[in-house]
């Protein structure tokens, strides 16, 4: 009895699947995102569209890929084999398309940021300039907003990141992101109902520290400046140990610290980022621009 021939190898690698960069994309966002509708936010499509897009997906690889809950999605274990697969592959991608098509740019670039939110986009902002400007090196400088502007007008920065409002600074640069500031304080504490007040705010001539004054004297209450922090994590060891409530950015508010009830003391505002850059920036100067405007479309 004769065998039946083995398939040609070529004809099996043939009839093997695909995956789409397109679809990898897609899933890669939902995982991290842990949401069909903020992941579709990142990649401006439609949560249905992503919904068909995981569907043929997970019928390509016969795997159901996600746990779907009333909130949130989950990965099963084949979806979380296939995360790390996704990822490398995405990565590998850039970096073929990135090896033929972008320019060979080297030298270097001067950053420079507050110590706020800035500093929290500051990871996925320079991955994505690694791979797209894997020469060029990125020198990043945290510091007050006044020392970020006088140190790219001296010609030592090409593009800063900067709190605007602050007391005797000109409006430049774009604005970037705005979000409420809020009063916060350590959660079951007890440093928001005492009188006088005590506060912790940033240095003279920072935005917070002036809405945050003139929000308590407009309303009359009795405070006393307990901390003064050249940098945002001294307001936050400030809270951390009940020994002040602070004005803090709402999206910066962890656990143990919380918002304070809006009831109890006065609104502050919103306050603003604004990206400033030297002019005649150069072009990977312009592509870390986009690279940190887009991280905060997805903030």
């Amino acid at each position: 009895m004769t065998q039946a021939a083995a398939p040609p190898a070529d004809n099996w690698q043939a009839s093997t699947p695909l995956l789409d960069t397109d679809v990898l994309r897609t899933f890669v966002a939902i995982a991290e995102c842990g949401s069909f509708t903020r992941a579709a936010r990142q990649v401006f499509r439609t949560p249905s569209a992503l919904s068909m897009q995981i569907k043929r997906l997970e019928e390509t690889l016969g795997q159901a890929l996600f746990i779907r809950e009333a909130r949130q999605v989950r990965l099963t274990p084949e979806g979380e084999v296939l995360l790390g697969y996704g990822r490398r592959l995405l990565k590998l991608n850039e970096e073929a398309v990135t090896q033929f098509l972008a320019p060979s740019i080297s030298g270097r670039l001067g950053f420079g940021t507050t110590d706020d939110v800035g500093t929290r986009i500051l990871p996925g902002v320079l991955a994505q300039f690694a791979r797209s400007h894997p020469a060029v090196q990125v020198d990043v400088v945290v510091g007050s907003s006044r020392e970020m502007l006088t140190r790219l007008d001296a010609g030592e920065l090409d593009l800063v990141l900067v709190t605007a409002g602050n007391p005797g600074q000109e409006a430049r640069g774009e604005i970037v992101h705005s979000e409420p500031l809020v009063w916060v304080g350590r959660e079951g504490g007890v440093a928001a109902r005492r009188s006088p007040l005590p506060v912790a705010l940033a240095h003279q001539g920072c935005a917070w520290r002036g809405m945050a004054l003139e929000a308590l004297n407009r309303a009359g209450i009795s405070f006393r400046i307990a901390y003064s922090c050249e940098h945002c994590a001294g307001q936050e060891a400030a809270m951390v140990a009940d020994l002040a409530v602070s004005p803090f950015p709402q999206s910066l508010v962890r656990p143990p610290l919380l918002r304070i009830d809006p009831g109890l003391l006065p609104t502050l505002g919103e306050y603003q980022l604004t990206l400033v850059k030297r002019p005649g920036a150069s072009q990977a100067c312009e592509t870390l621009v986009g690279h940190v405007t887009a991280a905060f479309r997805s903030y």
